[in-house]
């Protein structure tokens, strides 16, 4: 549920009314309460887009995150840095850099007709880093492409435009930047989409667009229309391409690479040179006009993380200035030899033309304005103590909101109150009306990191997390094409790997180097001719184990050979689709026990989960239970490492079969086990009427 009626009752606090009539100005404002005074910003005036300026990328999630809980999510966006050093040969995520690209497009970069450009956020919040970091030649890349329905597409320019964004052609897309094309289908996972799309032609006709899964290829639903952004802040236009021309001569020692982006190719990594090809100093900030407004948050810690970026990038420069043989060791210029990606802190809103607000986290000074507001002080486990409070604070008049994560977790709140004598109702977003701006106590159903207290406009709101201790990530995992290998545990210097990309390989250990003072740990792959690709830690999910037998032949780094042999491979793969097809064509024959859908404890049970659940849980719960609901008997197999949530799946799943009158028995290989699992089944179902029993070689 949305917090919105909430803001608006900062009008009745006075320095707020200050910030609105104030160009720039610094205010005090407790840690707690920033997002809910930027909401009030937003709310109560007219400047857009605000831009909130934070020292670390954890402040800024866990700021949109609040203020998107108060003006809603999509009003807010993150503007992400680059999840990789300057000068370091990988490229950034995919979707980090399409989430760039897609609010650079909507706050007025590139070319195109304004009438299909969606209105800039309300909000917009970034760490320093993303912001301190120069924009490259992205105005034609920031230009998506927008294909719907019943429109006219041609296809050769479709794809033509999509390779030029940065999109990757492949036999089968399975991830983000992925393109491939089959007769009149064409496939693309947009940088910024959570699914691939299939747009199905006909001639030049869009026949049909939808979403599909990109685990077992199939649709998942329909689309109206799609918007499909670049993956990369770097391609090879035509200026760049003159650039990298030029560099060829005037600088050798990267010659390589410049011959490369000259000839018009992708190639990972291509970003580090991003200093070098980028036109002048572009920053977001600039694109901030006068009708907006920057806040910064707590600027000294700003200030300082942007000193300790430029004195990282400079030490790096000048480790690498010698590495790759741009000068002269003990020269004394290497650190002035390579042009920067991060600017100086001073340069950051030089250009911005909108008025500065400053947030400290407490008054400098008697003369300092402040906003009289304050976190809460623990209550864990003390209801006595919560209930005489929100008491209190409800007859001074206070509009008092508890938040809760899930609707479970919101109707045991009312209840403990309730317990301690204090009725408070829980309000859904359906039929809340204007409730939550009224003076009294109620509880909802919202995620808020952190709660706070505002005497001034007689406003208080507590978070879940401020009565468990539980601080809720805010990062959803990633999708995976795949699990992570177990194997990564015992994989050792010489065994044998598969890279998707580049092919079969020999690991040869890992390696920590370390440039300027950073460190970063690669493995080492070395492949056929001396040839090495050093691979960054985190990119480790590209790899697999090679299991085609003792002694493989090693692939060689940009040839041809590793895509003959994956090409072999499919049609082999096809043989076995087909014989799959045909068994489980036989299965779907025989009837089973079709369970009821789910019911409203079903929903209580899942929503007390205290644990924010992965993509992958999510999706084999929903096909567990979809199978359940089936007539045909269930054959599926849940795989998961330790840790990774196999036993919640195992939980709901009893549970909506004990609610359609079935005894469930739950196998374990150990009595640990047995025990172990015995006690968290009976602590998740405490709230129900369900009995957990343990039964092993002890009992």
């Amino acid at each position: 549920m949305s917090l919105r009626l909430l803001p608006p009752l900062l009008r009745n606090e006075p320095t707020v009314a200050d910030m609105l009539s104030a160009g720039s100005v610094a205010v005090a404002v407790p840690e707690a309460a920033v997002a809910f005074v930027v909401a009030g910003l937003c709310h109560l005036g007219e400047r857009r887009p605000v831009l909130v300026v934070t020292a670390t990328v954890a402040d800024a999630e866990r700021l949109a995150h609040d203020i998107g809980a108060f003006v809603g999510d999509e009003a807010t966006e993150l503007f992400p840095a680059w999840d990789t050093l300057p000068f370091e040969r990988v490229s950034p995520e995919v979707a980090t850099m399409g989430r760039r690209l897609e609010l650079l497009w909507r706050l007025g970069m590139g070319p195109g007709p304004e009438l299909s450009r969606p209105d800039p956020p309300a909000v917009v919040v970034a760490p320093v880093r993303a912001l301190l970091q120069r924009l490259g030649p992205v105005d034609e890349s920031a230009v998506p492409v927008v294909v719907r329905r019943g429109g006219q597409v041609d296809q050769a320019a479709l794809v033509e435009r999509l390779v030029a964004l940065g999109y990757r052609r492949e036999y089968q897309v399975e991830h983000r930047g992925e393109l491939a094309v089959r007769g009149g289908i064409v496939d693309v996972y947009p940088s910024t989409g959570d699914r691939p799309v299939r747009i199905d032609l006909w001639g030049d006709e869009v026949d049909r667009l939808t979403a599909f899964d990109p685990g077992d290829q199939r649709s998942v639903h329909d689309m109206a229309d799609v918007v499909l952004h670049g993956c990369r802040e770097l391609v090879p236009t035509a200026e760049v391409r003159r650039r990298a021309a030029e560099l060829a001569d005037t600088e050798p020692w990267g010659r390589a690479h410049w011959e490369r982006i000259a000839e018009g190719q992708l190639f990972d990594g291509m970003e580090s040179w991003t200093p070098w090809l980028a036109d002048g100093e572009r920053l977001l900030p600039d694109l901030v006009g006068p009708g907006g407004r920057v806040v910064l948050v707590d600027p000294r810690r700003i200030r300082d993380r942007a000193s300790e970026l430029l004195d990282e990038e400079a030490s790096l420069a000048g480790a690498l200035a010698v590495t790759w043989g741009a000068v002269e060791a003990g020269s004394g210029s290497a650190e002035q030899a390579f042009p920067r990606l991060h600017v100086s802190f001073d340069r950051l809103l030089a250009r911005c033309q909108a008025p500065v607000l400053t947030m400290l986290p407490a008054a400098e000074g008697p003369s300092t304005p402040a906003v009289s507001a304050h976190g809460w002080d623990p209550v864990f486990g003390d209801r006595a103590r919560l209930a005489g409070r929100l008491a209190a604070l409800a007859q001074d008049g206070y509009c008092v909101t508890l938040c809760a994560e899930g609707a479970g977790s919101a109707a045991r709140l009312a209840e403990v109150l309730g317990e301690e004598g204090l009725a408070v109702p829980v309000v859904d977003a359906a039929a809340g009306g204007d409730e939550l701006g009224r003076p009294g106590i109620r509880v909802v159903v919202a995620a808020l990191d952190r709660g706070f207290v505002v005497a001034s406009a007689k406003v208080a709101v507590l978070a879940e997390a401020d009565l468990t201790g539980r601080r809720r990530p805010h990062r959803v995992a990633r999708a995976r094409a795949r699990a992570v290998d177990g194997f990564f545990d015992d994989l050792a210097p010489g065994d044998y790997v598969v890279h998707r990309q580049h092919g079969v390989a020999r690991y040869a250990g890992m390696v920590t180097r370390t440039v300027g003072g950073a460190s970063r740990d690669y493995l080492l792959l070395e492949y056929r001719g001396d040839d090495k690709l050093y691979l960054p830690s985190d990119q480790i999910e590209a790899l697999t184990p090679y299991s085609g037998g003792e002694s493989p032949s090693l692939s060689r780094l940009g040839g041809s050979e590793w895509s003959r042999t994956r090409a072999k491979a499919r049609a082999a793969v096809h043989e076995v689709a087909v014989e799959l097809v045909n068994l489980y064509r036989r299965r779907l024959q025989i009837e089973g026990h079709p369970f009821s859908p789910d019911s409203p404890w079903q929903s209580e049970l899942e929503d007390a989960f205290a644990y924010v659940e992965t993509l992958d849980q999510l999706r084999a719960v929903d096909d567990v239970k979809t199978d359940m609901e089936a007539a045909t008997p269930m054959d599926r197999l849940v795989c998961g490492d330790v840790g990774f949530g196999k036993t919640e799946v195992a939980i709901r799943a009893a549970f909506k079969a004990v609610q359609d009158g079935k005894q469930v028995a739950v196998l374990v290989p150990t009595t640990l086990l047995a025990q172990q699992h015995a006690q968290t089944f009976a602590d998740r179902y405490s709230g129900f009427p369900v009995r957990v029993e343990m039964l092993s070689r002890f009992l």
